[in-house]
């Protein structure tokens, strides 16, 4: 069975607190009528901090879609090949070993994709598979692992890097006032992640289904509005209210699993924020508790795209590593409404230590 392996991620060196971001937000949208409703979901968060590519003076400012593209390239390409090649050593393999790059990115444009620049920056084969995902939001770190499960299920032995790089602070828009820009200026933050699913071997989570499922009719709920500005973030209200629908879908995935995903080891999930997680919990009848790693990556980096879930599972791998053959579920949640999901069971090649 395919592995995914121990992700690595990084976050830029600018750091933006929680009150630097209420600051922020009264003075840039002052006297605006949502204001006051913006600050209070803000607070409601939990972010303590986010990590942006540049200093906050610069975030503020729009210098237009070209400079901002050339800044997502220049801080993509800058900032993916430390991330990449840990997460290679990570899973014990080198370059010469994977046969196909998934990449994903809902923050930038690049054609061609970045899959093309690492080929040649980092010594991959030229007949690696290039796979990029730009539309899926932040469920495409879910979908991007579930892409990688089955691309080693059709090509037995084969290894797939995950690469995901999400500079949420580039889609800052200072005109929009509406309650869901505000909320996403005081909620995402920018990230790159990468981690291997290896087709035969190596130490982390044995993935053993995946599915996908799209809430009937609810396409416009997450959107980008593409204008001459850039990309602009349109969140319905309706959306943290998903997991009541969610939920059940799930539950009914590990079920056919004969699983029961009220009574897993671990848990994986997207944190697009605290009531995703709270409801999340109450519909699958679990302990907040249990989503932990998901809520760190929301109180230290905020909503980092589709760089959530591997985020989370890094901190299953260092923090809270699981007995052989726990069982866990990883979702990713997204525009659609769109769930990615996959239920897998911890393995590792190196036997247990005796005492």
């Amino acid at each position: 069975m395919p592995r995914l392996c121990k992700p690595s991620v990084r976050v830029p060196e600018y750091v933006i607190t929680a009150e630097e971001t209420l600051d922020f937000a009264e003075r840039v949208h002052a006297g605006k009528p949502q204001l006051p409703l913006a600050l209070r979901l803000i607070r409601n968060t939990g972010v303590q901090k986010r990590h942006i590519v540049q200093p906050i003076e610069q975030t503020l400012k729009h210098p237009g879609l070209t400079e901002r593209n050339r800044i997502y390239e220049a801080e993509s390409k800058k900032r993916t090949p430390e991330v990449v090649e840990e997460a290679l050593s990570n899973a014990g393999v080198t370059a010469r070993d994977i046969d196909a790059i998934i990449y994903v990115s809902c923050t930038g444009f690049l054609m061609p994709s970045l899959t093309a620049w690492l080929i040649n920056q980092l010594g991959f084969r030229s007949d690696t598979r290039q796979i990029p995902i730009a539309q899926l939001g932040c469920a495409a770190g879910g979908a991007a692992i579930n892409r990688a499960h089955d691309f080693c299920l059709a090509h037995p032995g084969s290894n797939v890097l995950i690469v995901s790089c999400e500079l949420c602070s580039l889609c800052y828009q200072p005109d929009m006032d509406d309650i869901g820009s505000l909320l996403s200026d005081g909620l995402f933050g920018d990230a790159v992640a990468a981690a291997v699913v290896r087709g035969i071997g190596g130490t982390g989570i044995e993935l053993e289904a995946n599915s996908s499922y799209l809430i009937p009719h609810t396409e416009d709920w997450i959107s980008y509005a593409v204008r001459d500005t850039g990309f602009h973030f349109q969140l319905d209200r309706r959306v943290p209210g998903t997991m009541e629908p969610l939920a059940p879908v799930l539950r009914e995935f590990a079920a056919g699993h004969r699983w029961d995903a009220s009574n897993l080891d671990f848990y994986i999930v997207h944190a697009g924020g605290p009531r995703i997680l709270n409801d999340l919990a109450k519909f699958l009848d679990v302990d907040r508790k249990v989503f932990r790693h998901s809520w760190a990556t929301l109180t230290e980096y905020g909503n980092i795209a589709s760089a959530v879930v591997l985020d989370a599972a890094l901190r299953l791998f260092e923090e809270d590593t699981p007995m052989p053959d726990a069982t866990g579920l990883i979702a990713g949640f997204g525009p659609g409404i769109t769930a990615e999901m996959a239920l897998g069971r911890w393995s590792s090649d190196t036997p247990p230590a005796t005492g």
